[in-house]
């Protein structure tokens, strides 16, 4: 016998009722509708295409503003924190947790980096990417000589922390300012 696992694609695109669970409801409670479960509350999930699809649709999305909405590109590369992931039309559905770095976005020879603080990709098996960030700002709206003196600022503070509390808070600005300095030197 050959165990085979199941993907997600291979679940069905509509939502399917527990009739088990429903008749089993109906016989011991008959005057009472079973109780709906989370999955009664959630939208169906996209049918699979059967053909890869030649443009990816990115959302950009911060918690005050949506940066893209529907965005028809060729490609993104996000800074996840195992490494720079590219995502193209058709990618297997992923969920990547995105680590201070540049997010480009490539649509035909135009690339527009922005600079991303952390977050969350969510690319789905049709073709969708949704990036969730705390902050996304255009690269080319960076001054350089205010992110050196950020860093610069950031690493005293680290060395003069006294608490535990301090000496993250402090570690998270070099972080991020050293990212900014790599995306604007590198």
């Amino acid at each position: 016998m050959i165990w085979r696992r199941q993907l997600s694609s291979d679940l069905p695109a509509e939502t399917v009722g527990d009739s088990k669970f429903n008749d089993a409801w109906k016989k011991l409670i008959p005057n009472m509708d079973p109780p709906k479960t989370p999955s009664a509350y959630m939208s169906p999930r996209p049918p699979t295409p059967s053909t890869i699809p030649s443009k990816l649709t990115v959302n950009l999305v911060l918690p005050y503003e949506s940066v893209l909405a529907a965005k028809e590109v060729d490609m993104v590369i996000v800074p996840a924190t195992t490494g720079q992931m590219g995502v193209l039309p058709g990618h297997v559905a992923t969920i990547a947790e995105l680590k201070p770095g540049i997010l480009s976005v490539h649509e035909g020879n135009d690339i527009t980096k922005y600079f991303l603080s952390g977050g969350f990709a969510f690319v789905h098996a049709n073709s969708v990417a949704d990036i969730i960030a705390v902050e996304a700002t255009p690269l080319d709206q960076i001054d350089p000589t205010l992110v050196q003196k950020g860093l610069a600022d950031f690493q005293q503070k680290l060395n003069s922390a006294s608490t535990d509390v301090e000496k993250a808070e402090a570690q998270i600005g070099v972080d991020v300012h050293s990212a900014l300095n790599a995306a604007l030197t590198g």
